[in-house]
């Protein structure tokens, strides 16, 4: 018998010690809810585990991204919505303004609600935005990305939404003035007074009809007129195709028309200063480099050449499509039709991109689901089986104390020797 060294008291202090830690690593299993709580509890499940956190936070996001890109698309074809309902009047009024039941001064009340309508058009098309972002102006392409890797997107274009190149906007329109000229004759043939412009679907000339309904002038281009009874002459520097022509003192005041090759339906004033045409907030629209004859975008592009510089502070407005004669309102329909199918053509684009994500988050949802199934499995502890395990270690554990106790006291046996 030895009694410097109680090896049956250092076997069980060593089995305890070993229950203490298992039993602390138990505990913390059950506490925590996880079978991994560090490298090493298991070194090759942990990597696999991270790895699969990341895509499934990834595929968490992506299904986000999908939710929010639908957003922005709900957002655009919301606003097409109401441009398909501006188009679909523009449409009545063109129909209403193409019969001759209506004199040119209906027509011209015709054209005043026109002229509003194409200017909403462009105000939706330059204000509808998605979180700061501009989305019917023609800038807009985005890239969604609906994916937990990279590279797994999906590009979303939006075409130009706006007036005019939904082809509805009219000709720029500015009040030009010119001298009658009497032909060297010195007789007044054309009076003072306010004439009509009009267009005679017969002979294809432009017609100045007096307050009598006589024809007074015409003119091919709108620009040469000549007296139809004497030699009277007009020479206005752009044509005047529509409206009415003022006449005093020898003078002629009427609106002119400009083609229009790329500005939106709205009012716009020439700032002399600048050398830029503004529109009623003051932004730029377009600039010139000589003097107020030709103007150009900020893309270099020219949108508007005058046959004579105009002025400081000159107005400049350009309406909705033409529907001022029969003719004219005849070519609107068509133009409109075609605006309306480009309209529709773009939102059912946007619906399909809609309808590809909510499949999208349907597959994302089901990935992320599976992948976070499979994950549990190597991180999360079983709750049942580590209870199990838990209870056998305490039993184990007081086993032990119970059986270091009795170790502790087999040296006692070496007194009875030494009596």
């Amino acid at each position: 018998m030895r009694i410097n060294h109680n090896i049956a008291a250092l076997n069980t202090y060593r089995q305890l010690s070993l229950n203490n830690v298992m039993t602390q690593k138990s505990l913390e299993k059950l506490s925590s809810g996880l079978r991994i709580n560090r490298a090493g509890d298991d070194a090759a499940g942990l990597a696999i585990s991270e790895k699969m956190r990341a895509q499934i936070r990834g595929l968490e996001m992506a299904s986000k991204n999908a939710q929010d890109g639908i957003s922005l698309i709900q957002t655009a074809e919301g606003a097409l919505n109401e441009t398909h309902s501006i188009l679909q009047r523009m449409r009545e009024l063109a129909v209403q303004a193409a019969s001759d039941t209506n004199t040119a001064a209906d027509r011209a009340e015709l054209q005043k609600e026109v002229d509003q309508l194409a200017q909403e058009i462009a105000r939706i098309g330059d204000t509808t935005e998605f979180n700061t972002q501009k989305l019917l102006n023609g800038f807009y392409s985005g890239v969604l990305h609906i994916g937990a890797n990279g590279g797994q997107n999906l590009t979303v274009n939006i075409a130009d939404m706006r007036a005019y190149n939904l082809g509805v906007v009219g000709d720029a329109k500015i009040t030009i003035t010119a001298s009658v000229n009497d032909g060297g004759d010195l007789n007044t043939d054309i009076a003072d007074g306010s004439y009509t412009v009009q267009l005679n679907s017969s002979s294809g000339n432009y017609e100045l009809i007096d307050a009598n309904g006589n024809v007074t002038a015409t003119s091919a281009d709108g620009k040469s007129w000549n007296a139809t009874s004497g030699d009277d002459t007009i020479n206005f520097t752009d044509a005047v195709i529509s409206g009415t022509v003022s006449i005093s003192g020898g003078t002629a005041t009427a609106t002119a028309t400009v083609t229009n090759k790329g500005l939106q339906a709205g009012e716009y004033t020439y700032d002399a200063a600048s050398s830029a045409l503004k529109d009623i907030n003051g932004n730029v629209v377009a600039t010139t480099s000589d003097a107020g004859v030709t103007f150009v975008d900020a893309q270099g592009t020219t949108v508007l050449t005058f046959g004579a510089a105009i002025a400081d502070g000159d107005k400049v407005a350009i309406g909705g499509v033409d529907i001022s004669n029969q003719n004219a309102a005849n070519t609107a329909i068509t133009t409109i039709n075609n605006a309306i199918q480009a309209v529709s053509s773009e939102r059912s684009k946007l619906g399909a991109y809609q309808n590809r994500l909510e499949h999208t988050i349907n597959n994302l949802g089901t990935s992320a689901e599976n992948l976070t199934a499979a994950e549990s499995r190597i991180r999360d502890v079983d709750m049942a089986q580590e209870m199990m395990k838990f209870t056998k270690l305490s039993i184990l554990q007081q086993a032990a104390q119970a059986m270091l106790a009795q170790a502790n006291q087999l040296p006692q046996g070496v007194l009875q020797l030494l009596r």
